[in-house]
């Protein structure tokens, strides 16, 4: 059993910056690749970054690619979503989940999910 907590969320003008910070309970946090996915109103839940639990690859949407940094802390249970250049349609509830193994990009693939952070952006 893996818990997801996400923070750092906050209201933030278009061109700026913020730093989400998921932290994970259990022991077994290494054994999984973290994902981060958003979702506005009213749509569904698209992919936004992958990282993988020992290598750290990382993988991207073609929408946030060179502007979303993923990245993770081992040793304090913690993967991290850096995100700067931030636009209006950045705006979304943002969701970390948990995955052994499978498609990163496919929300399906994540056993374990936060209860979200609000992202929004200001044009």
């Amino acid at each position: 059993q893996v818990q997801l907590v996400e923070s750092g969320g906050g209201l933030v003008q278009a061109g700026g910056s913020l730093r989400l910070s998921c932290a994970a309970s259990g022991r077994t946090f290494n054994n999984y690749a973290m994902g981060w996915f958003r979702q506005a109103p009213g749509k569904e839940r698209k992919f936004v970054a992958a990282i993988t639990s020992v290598n750290m690859f990382t993988y991207y949407s073609d929408s946030v690619k060179g502007r979303f940094t993923i990245s993770r802390d081992n040793a304090k249970n913690t993967v991290y979503l850096q995100m700067n250049r931030l636009k209006p349609e950045d705006t979304a509830g943002y969701f970390c989940a948990a995955s052994l193994s499978g498609d990163l990009q496919a929300a399906s693939e994540y056993m374990y999910w936060g209860q979200g952070t609000q992202v929004t952006v200001s044009s």
